[in-house]
């Protein structure tokens, strides 16, 4: 048995897989955000362990002889946390999550060093964690002068099960301290923070033997002693290898509160000035590039609040044919933007609304604006050297299909759905969890899932589409003036 853990932002999974890579069971622990001010986001890590600890007591009530039988452990998480810990591993202060842009000034700082670029591949985005450091040490001086480790939030889990400091390339990729290219940390970046590689996790592969289990833990959760803890990976390369998107050319698009265009690469492919994200893949020497949404089906759900109805209520008020664009526009800028833009500050807006606009045509006008940021995704993408033939639909949103029919056309490509099953990231932090315990082939552990239907772009809307987003490329300078 393997066990897959993904620290996620709303909550921890903890999923089972045998050794046929069958799911036996999962189990979930709750967690909140705290936003004590406007920007800001950050969470309590003593409460990813006890949201690991609900979920792994629903799997175990569930489940006791396999969990007895569990031999390998992966871990995924949430990226670009600041867990700040002192000499004696204490916590000095709440992780300054993913989504937090506090550090909007220092990350523009730090990025017009054009060190940070030649070195990482990326811009220095405000959620990333070099500039959370460097806020740290502007506004909380006497804490940063007491940071003896800074950790990820799913490497902060590692340390409590495992008792090491340990990290691997894929989360670490988006730091803004890794050289990507050479797979290590950049002593050179780390210095311009006023930090060293002391302050650092060791850095492995995702798939490789990244420390052991504890004996307390195992005894407490009737686990064998010295199970594998593997490397594990961040979440969306941990989702990649639960969807078998490891081989270059293989994409996925996920529809889940951010939204990812991501493309799998065998080799390293950098342009920052498209604002796709360059990282380590989990597995060794790959590469991989992403466009980030900030706000996917978080702009749904915005709207699900406004309008008092559930999101599958608003989407099926649309029926199951794609409508042509009414001539109204959402851009989807609800907490700022990452590609194509590095805007924290933009916000979202309607543009084109009419009397005649009822609730259906701002849930489609929603819909599309996504639809339409995955272009702008896909289109940086390209200049970036990446060109997709296809892609796969994960997330919460790909259950409408409704609002895959709008990804397929605004993207021009065929959107398939993978036959029924759970391939996220706990899926896939399992698999590695396989991987460094038995040593398998990770190519032939990470295979993709069958495809039940494929969704191809609506041709006769194609043009409308089009029309349609160039539209809202044009609005986004436009309301940037404004603000």
């Amino acid at each position: 048995m393997y066990l897959g853990l993904d620290l996620g932002t709303s909550g921890v999974k903890a999923l089972l897989m045998d050794a046929d890579q069958r799911i036996v069971g999962s189990g979930h622990g709750s967690l909140d955000v705290s936003r004590p001010h406007h920007g800001w986001s950050e969470q309590d890590p003593g409460d990813w362990i006890r949201a690991t600890e609900e979920a792994i007591a629903e799997l175990r009530a569930a489940h006791p002889r396999e969990i007895a039988a569990v031999r390998g452990i992966g871990l995924s998480g949430q990226m670009h946390g600041a867990t700040l810990l002192d000499a004696s591993g204490k916590v000095l202060r709440p992780c300054i999550l993913w989504n937090d842009t506090r550090s909007f000034a220092e990350a523009a700082a730090l990025d017009a060093d054009p060190r940070f670029q030649e070195i990482t591949g990326n811009i220095v985005f405000p959620g990333f964690t070099a500039p959370k450091l460097a806020w740290v040490k502007a506004n909380e001086p006497e804490i940063f002068a007491k940071v003896a480790k800074v950790l990820l939030p799913k490497d902060y889990l590692r340390l409590w099960l495992s008792g090491e400091y340990i990290s691997e390339m894929s989360d670490s990729a988006g730091t803004s301290w890794l050289d990507v290219a050479a797979r290590r940390w950049s002593p050179e970046l780390l210095a311009a923070t006023g930090l060293g590689t002391e302050h650092m996790p060791s850095l492995v592969e995702g798939t490789d033997r990244a420390g052991a289990l504890r004996g307390e833990l195992a005894a407490k959760w009737g686990m064998r002693q010295g199970v594998t803890i593997a490397g594990g990976a961040g979440d969306n390369a941990a989702s990649a290898c639960g969807m078998g998107t490891v081989k270059p050319g293989a994409a996925f698009v996920s529809l889940g509160t951010s939204g990812v265009l991501f493309a799998a690469n065998g080799a390293y492919l950098p342009n920052p000035e498209s604002a796709v994200h360059t990282f380590c893949h989990a597995l060794p020497n790959a590469w991989h590039q992403m466009g980030v949404i900030l706000s996917a089906t978080d702009s749904l759900n915005w709207l699900s609040t406004i309008t008092g109805k559930d999101a599958a209520e608003l989407t099926r008020e649309l029926g199951d044919e794609l409508r042509a664009p009414t001539g109204v526009t959402f851009l989807p800028y609800l907490s700022g933007e990452r590609t194509p833009h590095n805007d924290a500050a933009i916000r979202g807006s309607f543009a084109g609304l009419a009397h005649e606009i009822d609730r259906a045509g701002l849930t489609q006008a929603v819909l599309e604006g996504v639809a339409f940021a995955f272009r702008d995704s896909l289109e940086a993408l390209a200049r970036a050297g990446t060109t997709l033939t296809r892609v796969t639909a994960i997330g919460g949103g790909s259950r409408s299909r409704y609002w895959l029919k709008s990804i397929a056309t605004a993207l021009g490509l065929p959107v398939e759905i993978p036959a029924d099953g759970d391939f996220g990231a706990a899926f896939g932090a399992a698999r590695l969890g396989l991987i460094a315990t038995e040593g398998a082939d990770p190519h032939q552990v990470c295979t993709p899932p069958a495809t039940a239907e494929t969704i191809e772009p609506v041709a006769a809307l194609a043009g409308a589409y089009d029309e349609a987003y160039q539209r809202y490329r044009k609005l986004y300078p436009a309301i940037r003036g404004a603000m």
